[in-house]
């Protein structure tokens, strides 16, 4: 990672590397675009947890970034891990470029990176994500974060029933969320256990939490616990594999499919292909 201490800012040099492809992907949802910076291509404001981030990319096709107003240790310790800073996706991309289609995506969004989640906000965001839109999911977390002083952990959540959660206007999510946090809180569902279980086993269990299926499983998994093997499967990208990959997808994927199905999840999104 190549960056310099800029007084209370950071400037991070970093390649195979954008804001907008990463943080408006599909991925996380408290990541908003703000005009603070007009001298900057782009800046973004977001959380990891409770801890906040403002961040610009100083040019449209550029390798420079400013992390406005954080620490060294934060860069390091947070912020690196975070955006997966450290995973050269300039050597992943040099794989998938062994599938036609696959390399065009890539071509496409090539500074797509996988978000490093906390896992507890990922499982709440991607419940609330089902048959839902973007701009609805933001709202409900926007709710939640504000009724609770940032995003709450499960044990601040404790005891929480699906009425308590009104304010969230979730509709039939919210009794999902209620049997979330009592198996999390229970001990019914051991969230630190499955990020060491297979991806198969991690999977079935987070099944076992009300109205999670194989789709939210894998999300959580790929973006929550950097089970970066897990191939989730929306009406996307079950197009994609109807059109593209009907016997599977190609041996240069093999231990990161979910990392490929980011670029192709955002380049038939984009592009109907």
């Amino acid at each position: 990672m190549d960056y310099i201490v800029k007084g209370s800012d950071i400037l991070l040099n970093q390649a195979d590397f954008n804001l907008d492809e990463t943080l408006d992907c599909g991925q996380a949802f408290r990541w908003r675009i703000v005009d603070d910076y007009p001298e900057y291509f782009r800046t973004y404001t977001g959380f990891f947890g409770k801890k906040p981030l403002t961040v610009s990319q100083l040019e449209e096709n550029g390798s420079r970034f400013l992390f406005h107003n954080t620490t060294e240790d934060d860069m390091i310790n947070i912020w690196c891990d975070y955006f997966d800073l450290r995973t050269d996706y300039g050597e992943i991309k040099r794989r998938f470029s062994e599938d036609e289609f696959l390399s065009k995506a890539c071509d496409y969004a090539g500074g797509i990176r996988i978000l490093r989640q906390d896992t507890e906000e990922c499982l709440i965001s991607f419940i609330i994500s089902q048959n839902n839109n973007i701009p609805r999911i933001k709202g409900i977390l926007d709710r939640l974060c504000e009724h609770c002083g940032g995003f709450p952990t499960f044990g601040e959540l404790a005891d929480t029933t699906a009425g308590d959660l009104g304010y969230l206007r979730a509709g039939f999510r919210a009794k999902y969320l209620e049997d979330c946090i009592n198996k999390v809180n229970s001990g019914a569902l051991k969230l630190n256990e499955i990020k060491n279980m297979s991806t198969d086993d991690a999977r079935q269990a987070l099944m076992t939490v009300k109205g999670v299926g194989p789709k939210v499983a894998d999300c959580v998994m790929l973006f929550g616990m950097y089970k970066i093997d897990s191939y989730p499967k929306d009406v996307w990208i079950k197009r994609v594999n109807e059109k593209h990959y009907p016997n599977g997808l190609p041996q240069c994927t093999k231990g990161i499919e979910g990392i490929a199905q980011q670029y192709l999840f955002h380049y038939i999104r984009q592009n109907g292909e």
